[in-house]
């Protein structure tokens, strides 16, 4: 961590050196150069004086070395040169400086010379008597500018490299061990002080995800240990019909039993296989909706059909019970799956129906609006007790015990129910008493 830091550090500090660097030196030939031209404005001014006052003879006393002064005539011949013969040299006049002079009293370019072989900077004025005269110097270019300053540029640059150094080991020392300290599992801690400021976005984020993990770990914990109770439950509730079978079984091997008695017995062997049949089925239901019913098709149901055909299924049972089973309400679509649904109604009817009495009443309406559907189990049955009423959704628990042995339940009924309704996204409501019956209702959000 504290190299990386200390090679981004290093890297930032190189390329805003460099690029300080370029610019520095672009602004130090701008200047150098805007300074050379002022001075040979100056120097021209001052030449040009001396001559018209003092005519030719002022070349005479003039000792130059750093300047070319050159007087021209007015059609271009070179009359005088400090640093040519004049009688080889050609016609001034196209240059750029002398026709400007002589148009508009001043004129200045720059060329290379072929005559001192490098590039030129020239300025010129027009005298009184017509003549041009001519300063000119040596005008370095940007690279031979940069090896002049080679050597302090170099010491510059060595000088910014141990300081970045120096400044990056630091820097990137005292935000590792900063870091290195943070305690991962705590970092709420660190929040809010100084030195941690920076990366107190990264602290906060952290947070949020030990938070997030002990949430999981808190499900995962909850999950398996409620996938244990699953498990000793479902061993129990299968030995109790198994037993059943095997101990019938068992006294009919022996010729224990009369011959009259031996259909009775088979109809009780008959009826355990059924509840063990019941039992088998309802814990596979729930395990593939703990799952997700990632295997079953989703498609637009109707409710009021699905309870058309859960309430033909389970007519000769409330007859049989002495319940009067009814339907109201009216056909309304849902998006969902078919078998879910009709599982899930199925086992409020079937409880609604086994747990009500002689004489009474299962009534199952279907109703919607724009924004929600209602499916509603009401009946007249037992009741459920106000503080039991929060874990009648758990697995394998019945609220009369006694009661629900001898009507064969399984215990599993509401807990299909309750995952049914999480697969759907749908809100279960319960209002009960005990001897007023219970009033279940499913509310799909359209």
């Amino acid at each position: 961590m504290s190299d990386r830091i200390f090679r981004s550090i290093m890297a930032v500090a190189m390329i805003v050196l460099m690029a300080s660097l370029v610019f520095i030196l672009l602004a130090m030939t701008d200047y150098f150069f805007g300074n050379q031209s002022k001075q040979l404005r100056i120097e021209l001014d001052l030449a040009a004086r001396g001559v018209e006052l003092s005519g030719v003879k002022y070349f005479e006393r003039l000792d130059v070395k750093d300047y070319r002064i050159t007087l021209i005539s007015r059609d271009g011949t070179v009359l005088y040169d400090n640093e040519a013969e004049t009688a080889v040299m050609e016609n001034h006049l196209a240059r750029q400086e002398v026709k400007d002079a002589l148009e508009k009293g001043y004129g200045e370019s720059s060329r290379y010379s072929s005559t001192l072989a490098m590039k030129q900077r020239y300025v010129a004025r027009r005298l009184q008597d017509g003549s041009v005269l001519r300063l000119s110097c040596a005008q370095p270019t940007m690279w031979a500018l940069l090896l002049g300053f080679a050597q302090p540029i170099c010491f510059v640059i060595l000088l910014a490299l141990i300081l970045s150094l120096l400044l990056a080991l630091r820097l990137s020392g005292r935000i590792g061990k900063s870091i290195n300290l943070i305690d991962p599992d705590h970092p709420e801690a660190y929040i809010g002080k100084e030195e941690y400021k920076e990366i107190e976005p990264l602290l906060r984020r952290m947070d949020a995800q030990q938070v997030q993990i002990r949430h999981d770990q808190e499900e995962l914990q909850k999950t398996a240990q409620l996938r244990q109770e699953f498990t000793a439950n479902v061993s129990h509730e299968l030995k109790t019909p198994l037993h059943a079978i095997s101990g019938y079984a068992e006294i009919l091997e022996a010729g224990l039993v009369r011959d009259e008695d031996v259909r009775p017995f088979a109809g009780k062997i008959r009826e355990e296989s059924l509840r063990l049949t019941r039992l088998v089925e309802d814990i596979m239901d729930v395990t593939e909706l703990d799952e997700g019913a990632e295997n079953m098709s989703w498609e637009s149901v109707d409710l009021y059909r699905v309870a058309e055909n859960v309430i033909d299924s389970l007519q000769s049972q409330a007859e049989g019970a002495g319940v009067a089973l009814l339907l109201k309400g009216s056909s309304v679509r849902i998006f969902g799956i078919p078998q879910v649904l009709h599982s899930m109604l199925y086992n409020l009817c079937d409880n609604a129906i086994k747990y009500n009495r002689r004489g009474g009443r299962v009534e199952v309406t279907v109703t919607g609006d724009d924004t929600e559907v209602l499916l509603q189990v009401r009946d007249t049955g037992i009741g459920i007790p106000a503080q039991e009423r929060d874990a009648i959704f758990e697995r394998f628990y019945r609220v009369d015990k006694s009661h629900s042995k001898s009507v064969g339940g399984t215990g599993l009924g509401l807990a299909i129910v309750k995952h049914g309704a999480m697969i759907h996204h749908a809100r279960v409501e319960v209002d009960s008493a005990p001897g007023e019956g219970t009033d279940f209702r499913l509310r799909f959000a359209k």
